[in-house]
């Protein structure tokens, strides 16, 4: 049945004996390092090589297969070295395949984490494991998806990307994929790394900077270096008890400094939608104070000295507040461990520790129109003010109120941070062996723990702005908060924001309101597998038939709980309320696989191979399910193999997906079609009264109707304990050609087709709203206005306009493309020998549904509005490595992306971009290894998408950090010592 709570964090206790034990576990492995001196690393990797099996990312079987049935492509630990990436993430979302959504280019929305996400199929839709093992939910503020940055780089052996489901092997979640991160476990002796890291831009786009200053702004110019960082790692391994077991230890540190949006001059401002004028928010420094056309003429003043005047325009740059790269400080520490007690019984053990510690920033908070009216009796209103919002429409200071919403932003208080922290625990424990020649067994217990804390600074209570607003005088004739006098609030303070000077320190002492929430996940997983060969065989093959079969049991949880602020909304400039959140499920698993070689050794038939799955999942909320695989592959020869496979795979709900309260999101939308000045009966989007009726507008509303000065409304969002799991069909069929004429050279190419039925997900507010308009009267319901008309003024749920989008399974999707793999590697003679590797990943179909009534949207090359983070067609990388006879590498990649079209009005046009990194690696002695490198060296720009690349999309600072470089050239030097 569904938990309504879930298992705390570790406790302090806990945390301090593993950071004991780890300790002392480093201790003893520098005795075992210093016993054990490091072989000569070239004589080892060949003698691994003769026993070397494949072992691929996908199946739980292992062999030495001529041919992979999977799709997967790898990528080796040389590549953190030659992109000199200190996080996980910036290495992996150089893959076509992958995207990355939630990274340290975030800052408005950032969970603090980094998420990697396969076809731009989603966060949640991608398995992240480690030595083929599931890492935990990263962070209960978002639904799913592993946080990649507790992986140590620097003990990465290789990458696995297998794209198309995987859910028959492992579970729930794999619907587009998963990454799988290898890692060392065989390490001796001792390394120490440290690199030092950074960016340069030159700030040469008159374009931009003549934009941002005829706003009225200050635009950066010339080269400017930032964002440094710093990072060391040590490395310590050794065999022990004569070579029956090895343990390696790792720690790692690393110091990111913070980017300002205001160091870019494509940055300097928040863009409009078309890119030609810096897009301000109307809640300014100066106060503006309008009545939105309630309850007559629309008016509109800010205030100069202690007057209001007619407000013209103005407007607040809020963009170069941001932080385009957020500070962050890691520390991670671990050790991989494996012992042989016996010739049956090898036991292993891993254990990761990471704590994160990152800062995101926007923009200073304010009134942002919570206040709906003014009290015209406030002592603090000059005669001229008093006589322009009341006295004009006849109401006295006795205690009237005029129909008057405030936008005040608090420059005086300083900018919004999110302190948030992540600290994340990850042990396993388990036993393998040989049972027998034929039979082998693993059996393991993983035990994961995130804790959360989230700390918010410098936001205002909307509470407090209510009450800090409405002054009276006092029997003595001083001006006070009425909340004083009537005792209810004996700390207020009034916020005097009808002088241009009037704040002082006082009132922002009391209006200000820090946040607070904590939270956890935390994952327990049971699974023992036996597997070997049945020495039953096809008549036309030598190999006989292979199986494994084994169980899982799976325990998911999360506990979030902010304060009674977040909880009530109380945050002025958070957008609505953050509620608790709690729950968990367990799911029982059964599952098989079985290799079967068909023929082998025969003409056009060197091998053919089928390969089955199957998994029954029982969740332990009532819902049950099967998915299965198919995999066939089939070597003509030794130059030519061919495969195929389809896989059924599902997803499951996670916590958030189930139990999340509703609550008020945020969703960004250029502006309310029934809003603006109207012309011929319609309004600018070409709406007409009887359409804009449907969605609740008056006649008097209608045309009259504010934007959102931010671009962003409101939804109301939340969790659906009925959720069903998502289904998904893959298809894929490939070719591998290995040329025996062409020494070294591999080339594959693969056709990938991914189904997703019945999606988890909320329909776009927008889209809801939409089709209202259009005409269906069933999402007209879910439209909700507010007393202006309006879709954004408020918090309040049961006053505020919004439109209500909670999760349901809804969504159909389709992503169809290619995959062309090309590896070639040849030698120079005395000069060295060269190596090239070029992955191109190309999307022909990528099509979306909001539901099955809805019309199909093709997302494919596009971004914005439904379709969301850019999809390119092609993506690109190439890289040629050249290893010199003189203990130098010198290294060359290309990356290129296409271009990507707005589905919005807009038509802004993400332009193809390509990017040149170069890199070198000197061993300078037997012990000493120095790196350098600059990636994105020739400084482009990345493509500007204006203010639609907002944080509903993951974007920041008018482009997206996640995909582009979005801060210039990187620059890093860096420096290894191995023993």
């Amino acid at each position: 049945m569904l938990k309504p709570t879930a298992t705390h964090g570790l406790r302090p206790a806990s945390r301090k004996a593993f950071r004991l034990g780890a300790i002392a576990a480093m201790a003893a492995l520098a005795t075992a390092a210093a016993a054990q001196p490091a072989e000569d690393e070239e004589a080892e990797e060949a003698e691994s090589a003769a026993d070397e099996v494949v072992v691929v990312t996908g199946s739980r079987i292992v062999r030495a297969n001529l041919v992979s049935s999977s799709p997967v492509t790898q990528v080796d630990a040389e590549e953190l070295l030659f992109q000199g990436t200190v996080r996980v993430e910036d290495m992996a979302r150089t893959l076509p395949q992958v995207y990355s959504e939630q990274n340290t280019g975030q800052s408005n929305g950032a969970t603090g984490t980094a998420t990697l996400d396969l076809r731009n199929l989603g966060t949640v839709r991608t398995l992240v494991l480690v030595n083929g093992r599931r890492l935990p939910v990263g962070s209960p503020l978002h639904t799913g998806g592993a946080d990649i940055n507790q992986i140590p780089g620097a003990l990465i052996r290789s990458v696995e990307v297998l794209t198309g489901g995987a859910s028959a092997t492992y579970g729930s979640d794999a619907v587009a994929g998963v990454v799988n991160f290898l890692m060392k476990d065989d390490f001796e002796g001792f390394r120490f790394d440290y690199q030092y890291s950074g960016y340069n831009h030159n700030n040469d786009a008159g374009n931009w900077r003549k934009i941002v200053e005829d706003s009225g702004y200050p635009a950066p110019t010339g080269s400017v270096t930032d964002g440094e960082t710093t990072y060391l790692s040590f490395v310590l391994g050794g065999n022990f008890d004569n070579g029956r077991g090895n343990a390696t230890a790792y720690a790692t540190y690393r110091d990111i400094e913070a980017v300002w949006q205001a160091d870019r001059d494509y940055s300097a401002c928040a863009l409009s939608d078309d890119t030609e004028f810096c897009f301000g928010s109307s809640t300014i420094p100066q106060g503006r104070f309008t009545n939105f056309g309630a309850g007559g003429p629309f008016v509109d003043y800010i205030v100069q000295g202690d007057q209001f005047v007619p407000r013209s325009g103005e407007t607040f740059n809020y963009g170069p507040l941001n932080y385009y790269q957020r500070p962050d400080e890691q520390y991670s520490f671990g050790a991989f461990a494996r012992y042989d007690l016996n010739d049956m019984v090898e036991a292993y053990t891993e254990l990761m520790y990471m704590d994160d510690h990152t800062v995101s920033q926007i923009a200073p908070s304010g009134n942002f129109f919570r206040t709906e009216s003014l009290n015209c009796g406030n002592p603090l209103l000059s005669e001229q003010q008093f006589e322009t919002v009341c006295g004009s429409i006849g109401l006295t200071r006795e205690d009237t109120r005029a129909p008057f919403w405030i936008g005040r932003r608090n420059v005086e208080g300083g900018n919004r941070q999110q302190d948030l922290r992540h600290t994340t625990f990850r042990g396993v424990l388990g036993f393998r062996g040989d049972i027998n020649a034929n039979w082998r067994y693993d059996a393991s217990f993983i035990r994961s723990e995130v804790s959360m804390e989230n700390t918010y600074l410098n936001d205002l209570g909307v509470t407090k702005i209510r009450r800090a607003l409405d002054a009276v005088r006092d029997d003595d004739g001083n001006i006070v908060c009425r909340s004083v006098v009537d005792g209810s609030d004996p700390n207020c303070v009034p916020w005097n924001i009808f002088r241009s000077d009037g704040v002082n320190q006082a009132a922002l002492d009391y209006i200000v309101l820090p946040l607070f929430a904590r939270g956890t996940t935390d994952q327990t997983i049971l699974s023992a597998y036996v597997a070997g060969d049945l020495d039953v065989r096809s008549p036309a093959a030598d190999t006989g038939i292979a199986v494994a079969f084994g169980v899982e049991r799976r325990d998911d949880n999360m506990d979030f709980n902010p304060d009674e602020g977040f909880r009530n909304g109380e945050g002025a400039g958070q957008g609505g309320a953050t509620n608790a959140v709690g729950g968990g499920y367990q799911v029982s698993e059964a599952f098989f696989e079985a290799d079967l070689p068909l023929v082998e050794g025969r003409p056009w038939m060197e091998e053919v191979t089928l390969n089955l799955a199957y998994r029954y999942s029982d969740y332990d909320y009532g819902v049950t399910t099967n998915t299965f695989g198919i995999r066939g592959g089939w070597a003509l020869n030794y130059d030519v193999k061919l495969r195929g496979s389809f896989q059924r795979a599902i997803r499951g709900a996670h916590v958030r997906e189930l139990f999340q309260p509703q609550g008020f999101n945020l969703f960004d939308m250029t502006g309310d079609p029934c809003g603006g000045p109207v012309t011929n009966g319609r309004t600018e989007e070409g709406r007409t009264f009887e359409e804009c009726a449907r969605s609740g507008v008056t006649q008097a509303q209608f045309g009259n109707i504010a934007h959102s000065p931010a671009g962003q409304y409101n939804f109301l969002q939340g969790g659906n304990p009925e959720l069903s799991p998502e289904e998904a069909d893959t298809v894929s069929f490939g070719v591998v050609y290995s040329p025996s004429a062409i020494d070294g050279l591999t080339l594959t190419l693969d056709y990938f087709n991914i189904q997703i039925e019945q999606g988890i997900s909320n329909l776009t507010p927008e889209f809801i709203l939409t089709e209202c308009l259009d005409g269906d009267l069933g999402q007209c319901e879910n439209v909700r206005r507010g007393r202006p008309g309006d879709l954004w003024i408020g918090s309040d749920v049961g006053s505020s306009g919004h439109i209500v989008a909670l999760q349901d399974n809804l969504a159909i999707e389709e992503v169809v493309g290619y995959d062309l793999v090309a590896d070639y590697a040849m030698s120079l003679g005395s000069y060295g020998s060269l190596s090239i590797a070029n992955v191109l990943s190309y999307i022909t179909t990528w099509d979306q549904q909001e539901l099955a009534s809805a019309p199909t949207v093709a997302c494919g090359g596009m971004w914005g509005s439904v379709c969301g983070y850019p999809t390119p067609d092609l993506r690109n990388k190439l890289r040629a490595i050249w290893t010199t006879p003189w203990d130098l590498s010198l290294t060359g990649m290309w990356r290129y992306f296409s271009a990507v079209d707005d589905v919005n009005e807009s038509d802004i046009e993400l332009e193809s971009i390509s990017y040149l990194d170069l890199a070198a690696i000197w061993d300078a002695h037997d012990n000493v290894q120095v790196r350098a490198g600059v990636n994105n060296i020739t400084d482009v720009d990345p493509p500007v998408a204006g203010n639609g690349a907002g944080p509903s999309i993951s974007g920041n600072g008018n482009t997206f950090p996640g995909m582009y470089d979005a801060l210039g050239r990187y620059w890093f030097i860096a420096a290894g010592i191995q023993f």
